[in-house]
């Protein structure tokens, strides 16, 4: 199983920055357990929310052909707490990309205020743990969190699936039929 901890990209343009909602709701049984009489979203939460809209980011500046992963979080920062009724505005920006891997900040706002503030660092793998990861299953999340509905390239256009993804989950697609 997989835990998605943004609802949806708002904007995303490729290499760039992007920018996701995360809609912090009473349903999210976890909320209950945190802090017991104050539901409140963990800061853990918000810094994987923050590096799922930045991995998501890098991932598809090269078409999900390289293995990211977060490596390190150098700086973290908060100013409040996320609470049921909370509309948190991610927003990561690419520092750097390059063969090694890429630097993200990233930010969060609640109310157009900063809620937080961090500094990411995500590595390239090798092909030795391809096993680890399967581009189709970020490609769903692409088109789950409609990020080719907003999303542009860095020249203007219409941000595009991979065709070579989109082929695979269509083979996947039929052999499940």
């Amino acid at each position: 199983m997989r835990w998605f901890w943004i609802d949806r990209f708002i904007e995303f343009e490729s290499g760039r920055y992007a920018k996701a909602i995360k809609n912090v709701t009473l349903a999210e049984d976890y909320l209950h357990d945190h802090f017991p009489g104050f539901p409140m979203l963990p800061r853990s939460l918000v810094i994987e929310g923050l590096a799922q809209t930045g991995g998501l980011l890098v991932c598809e500046y090269r078409h999900f052909t390289e293995k990211v992963v977060l490596a390190k979080i150098p700086r973290v920062q908060f100013f409040g707490d996320a609470l049921p009724g909370d509309n948190l505005i991610y927003t990561a920006t690419v520092g750097s990309i390059n063969e090694n891997g890429a630097t993200v900040s990233a930010v969060s706002h609640k109310d157009g205020r900063l809620q937080a503030e961090l500094e990411i660092v995500f590595a390239h793998l090798s092909d030795e743990h391809s096993s680890l990861f399967e581009p189709v299953t970020f490609l769903r999340m692409m088109r789950a969190f409609r990020a080719f509905e907003v999303g542009h390239a860095a020249d203007g256009s219409r941000l595009q699936p991979p065709p070579g993804l989109v082929e695979a989950l269509n083979c996947e697609n039929a052999q499940g039929t």
